[in-house]
């Protein structure tokens, strides 16, 4: 059995599949485990340093020969037409916007696994690839807006008076929220943060934070068994829009990072709050590739509105490419824990495991998950 690791062709992607610490377990599972060349490259790996874990170091087509395939985002479909018949693709497939590919994979009759469904439950946390990047991307989006922002973020007594600390709110207290409430309390700001689920608010408290939410009768059903929120009804984004509208014009950062899977982000931040902030305020929207919760945003830009800058960097998990990937491919082996038989050396899919029949897209020639047929 072999194991491929292919190079991202995603111009915004600096993550890589495996690390050379993974390769060790890979090979565990009995596999021969190939690395296309450079592919580690951007996130701070070179082929010397998978070599000498045991990787062999190839060509893009023989990666794609192997009898599984590992990468980060899904490759082109002259790639996927090059694959071997009855193989398997693991990755962050994106399923919701990539299904015109479905058909090629269904002609190649590609097992197709995408990680971002693995199910929030507890015996899949170790594979939950959209909390590990998601924990970076709430750190990082903290990192940025400070860079950018042109004061201090802690109160600091000195001899030629204060300096008051940064107000930061957070919309959305998901995992990425969460980690950009403990990044901007760590960085000595005040910060408040908003969610449609009451049952974030003990969370946010617990870090120290002020929790703001409209509170009514909508709110009480507002996550999905899977623990996502829902989407909510005009009136309660109406309610939403007026609290987050009075709370806003004091904010000199916001952290956007509210997504609805499988649909257009909601809009939380409009032209008109924007411009109600101070200039020099920031607002980073780590929901831009996903039509972001600020109309103002663009993919890959930071757009100045009015003194305001707001910051719509693409994949900012890539921005901390080493840590992504090193997590990223913690996740994978996990994963791939349960689809390899190790003593017969070769793929076993118990369709009975609800880890696989919740991730797993595509299988011999046909579409499996009922959302996507």
């Amino acid at each position: 059995m072999q194991i491929s690791i292919i190079k991202e062709n995603d111009k915004n992607e600096q993550r890589v599949a495996s690390t050379p610490e993974s390769i060790k377990l890979l090979k565990r599972f009995g596999a021969e485990v190939l690395l296309e060349e450079s592919a580690g490259d951007f996130s701070g790996y070179d082929d010397e340093s998978y070599r000498s874990m045991g990787a062999i170091i190839t060509n893009r087509k023989e990666c794609l020969n192997a009898d599984i395939c590992l990468c980060v985002r899904i490759p082109s479909k002259q790639d996927i037409n090059e694959m071997k018949s009855g193989s398997m693709l693991v990755g962050i497939l994106n399923p919701y916007q990539n299904k015109d590919y479905f058909e090629q994979l269904n002609k190649s009759k590609i097992t197709s696994c995408c990680m971002e469904l693995i199910p929030r439950i507890s015996r899949a946390q170790s594979m939950d690839v959209l909390s590990s990047q998601a924990n970076l991307a709430g750190y990082k989006a903290v990192i940025d807006a400070a860079e950018k922002f042109g004061k201090a973020f802690p109160m600091m007594m000195t001899a030629a008076g204060r300096v008051n600390p940064a107000k930061v709110m957070v919309l959305g207290v998901g995992v990425a929220g969460l980690q950009a409430i403990a990044t901007a309390k760590r960085l000595g700001a005040v910060v408040s943060a908003t969610d449609v689920r009451i049952a974030t608010k003990e969370q946010v408290e617990s870090l120290g934070a002020k929790f703001i939410m409209v509170e009514d009768e909508e709110s009480k059903n507002s996550e999905t068994s899977t623990g996502y929120a829902k989407e909510m009804s005009e009136e309660y984004k109406k309610k939403q829009a007026q609290l987050i509208s009075e709370t806003l014009s004091k904010q000199d950062i916001v952290i956007c990072t509210a997504l609805i899977p499988g649909k257009k982000a909601p809009i939380l931040v409009t032209e008109k709050m924007i411009g109600s902030m101070d200039k020099g305020s920031v607002v980073v929207d780590l929901a831009v590739e996903s039509g972001g919760n600020c109309p103002l945003s663009k993919v890959g830009e930071i757009v100045n509105y009015k003194g305001v800058l707001i910051l719509g960097y693409a994949n900012v998990p890539g921005r901390v490419a080493k840590d992504a990937s090193s997590l990223y491919a913690k996740n994978i082996i996990n994963f791939l824990s349960i689809m390899i038989n190790k003593e017969e050396k070769k793929i076993n899919i118990d369709w009975s495991d609800e880890i696989i029949k919740s991730v797993v897209l595509t299988h011999e020639g046909n579409v499996r998950l009922e959302q996507f047929k």
